[in-house]
């Protein structure tokens, strides 16, 4: 798309956003946490639908029959879910130097042997609130690749196209299975959700907190294809400092068995998860397909 179209009068509300993200990211951190929280309280009173899908999945996966643990839960989700805008626009906008100031990676051996020996690399990544930023902290560290879903406002995806070149990444189209396998096979680390719910045509059963789950069998199919190793990432926010561990590549992964890859990495993701269970994305309708005609969750 020309540039010069991105001056259209309809994009107008575009370019405030992307100015109050430039000004947002100038805030000081902290100030950002506090701010972020009070937004999500904001969105926990008026996200209603939002509120219901965390409710359930919450409910279901630990506090089953306590409904004032599971609303106070939701509560401090919600105000993960107002800092991640932050995040987001730290993502985009903050600077390297403010950056580097707010998080500790452990364990950079694991991910460097693997470049080192010249591996192809799958980074597997659940979706936290924080998952958007983690992606920038990673490229301050590693040249890398960000599987992404294309925005539908195109000057928004324009920006956030080249603000992810700028600070060391690039984005790969998520449909663009070609472009993945291409990317890894030329060397470069691919970051890679694994954990949405895109129906059973591409999904595997594999129980997720005892939960039978809808689990892509991409993942598993991706790495075999590919001959590559796959690299868990944990990280969450630890107060006004992020914490990431890279682990060791997964052993005797992926193998025949579709449900059993798919066992390995949702045993990985709730492991990730138990480190801050309110900064794992609950308004996802994680078990919305379920197996056997069993009764739908939502």
């Amino acid at each position: 798309m020309n540039k010069l179209k991105f001056y259209h009068p309809k994009f107008i509300p575009t370019w405030f956003l992307i100015g109050f993200m430039i000004i947002g990211a100038k805030i000081p951190f902290k100030t950002q946490l506090i701010l972020g929280k009070i937004l999500g309280r904001i969105m926990y009173i008026f996200c209603k639908k939002f509120r219901k899908i965390a409710f359930i999945n919450v409910s279901r996966c630990f506090e089953k029959n306590n409904i004032a643990k599971t609303n106070n839960f939701i509560k401090k989700h919600f105000e993960s879910l107002g800092i991640s805008v932050f995040e987001i626009l730290n993502c985009f906008f903050m600077t390297d130097k403010k950056v580097k100031k707010l998080y500790q990676i452990e364990n950079n051996q694991h991910l460097q042997k693997a470049i080192d020996n010249n591996k192809n690399i799958i980074l597997l990544v659940g979706h936290f609130t924080s998952m958007i930023f983690i992606g920038r902290i990673l490229a301050q560290n590693f040249y890398l690749a960000v599987v992404y879903k294309q925005q539908k406002n195109l000057l928004f995806n324009h920006i956030m196209r080249k603000q992810y070149s700028k600070h060391g990444a690039i984005l790969v189209e998520a449909k663009n299975a070609k472009g993945i396998v291409k990317t890894m096979k030329n060397g470069m680390p691919v970051w890679y959700p694994h954990d949405q719910d895109l129906g059973k045509e591409v999904s595997v059963f594999a129980p997720f907190f005892n939960i039978q789950t809808a689990t892509i069998s991409a993942t598993a199919r991706l790495a075999k294809m590919t001959n590559s190793v796959v690299i868990p990432i944990d990280f969450y926010r630890d107060n006004d400092i992020y914490k990431i561990k890279i682990q060791p590549a997964i052993k005797d992964y992926p193998n025949d068995d579709m449900v059993k890859s798919a066992t390995i990495t949702n045993e990985i993701l709730q492991k990730q998860i138990l480190n801050a269970p309110e900064q794992y994305l609950w308004i996802h309708r994680r078990f919305k397909t379920r197996p056997n005609d069993e009764e739908y969750f939502y």
